[in-house]
């Protein structure tokens, strides 16, 4: 199976699903079985434009492929996890892993009894910035908050059948996790937006005593995705959408009595497309590789900490 290219199905193809394609596409590992959605004329476009199959018995499909790739709206998450489940061991499923707590957590269980491999889409984990981010963390001598803010305002195409923490906000809860480790408290508030809560804040208290301060809003008209880290030793800025790292430190001489002014450096960030490298790992998942990809565990550490926040808003 090392030599062989991986067969995927693809579940949803509407904007993000259409993304997924594409890449797919690109990877030289990977061979794009089918397409399934239940909006059949856009299958029938992609599967013109592309030269992909549209699948006419998703229940037979999926048991020829090696791995499922599902993006579909979160409320359908859970029953096409469940069906998928039924005929492939490796299911990726774009985040959230599911719409609540409690189905993840049936996911997970499900997982445990059929030894099912999935990953969940925090694509995140690989924004170019964030690994540079963390090499420079773990040069600090003590980190002590990290803020994370995120916006982003709803538009044509956007997701609107979930709310702003499930939307954007998880995306940071995934990552604060990762940088500062296990959550002990949270704490939140907001405001809703015809019943939907749009702008949300949040305190993460973690296990070693860092704290993170997370923000999403889709009521700001400026697109945000900003990590900002403070340290004893430096502060740490970081950009996920321009793929910058700056890092400013205090400085340790002085000169005839003055105080020398704070170094500011730039850090390499080495530039690769993140969706590839999400997919990659997929890739890997299927040969039963180690990744550093999100599981079912972790994407159900995220929905819990999110169902907190929003029931505190």
């Amino acid at each position: 199976m090392a030599t062989d290219k991986i067969k995927i199905g693809l579940l949803g193809v509407g904007r993000m699903g259409q993304n997924h394609l594409r890449n797919i596409l690109q990877l030289k590992d990977a061979e794009l079985s089918f397409i399934y959605d239940v909006d059949r004329e856009t299958c029938a476009k992609l599967s013109a434009q592309y030269g992909v199959a549209v699948s006419e018995d998703l229940d037979a499909d999926m048991k020829k492929v090696d791995g499922i790739v599902i993006v579909t709206p979160t409320f359908t998450h859970f029953d096409y996890i469940k069906r998928a489940a039924e005929c492939v061991k490796n299911i990726f499923v774009e985040k959230p892993l599911t719409d609540s707590a409690e189905t993840a957590r049936e996911v997970v269980k499900l997982a445990e009894e059929k030894g099912l491999n999935i990953q969940v889409g925090f694509i995140e984990r690989y924004n170019p910035a964030v690994a540079s981010l963390k090499a420079v963390m773990l040069n600090s001598s003590s980190v002590i908050n990290a803020e994370f803010n995120r916006s982003n305002k709803v538009a044509s195409g956007r997701i609107t059948d979930v709310d702003v923490v499930i939307d954007l906000m998880i995306h940071d809860i995934d990552l604060a996790l990762g940088l500062n480790g296990k959550a002990v408290r949270v704490s939140g508030h907001g405001c809703r937006k015809n019943g939907m809560i749009e702008y949300a804040r949040a305190l993460v208290t973690h296990e070693n005593g860092r704290v993170s301060d997370i923000t999403a809003s889709r009521i700001t008209e400026k697109r945000i995705r900003q990590v900002n880290i403070a340290c004893e030793d430096m502060f740490i800025d970081c950009n996920l959408l321009n793929k910058e790292v700056r890092v400013h430190r205090q400085p340790e001489q002085t000169l005839n009595g003055a105080v020398l002014s704070a170094k500011d450096e730039a850090v390499e960030v080495k530039l690769y497309d993140a969706l590839q490298a999400e997919l990659s790992d997929f890739l890997k998942l299927c040969r039963g590789e180690k990744t550093q990809a999100s599981d079912v565990y972790a994407g159900l550490e995220s929905l819990e900490i999110a169902e907190e926040i929003r029931k505190q808003i």
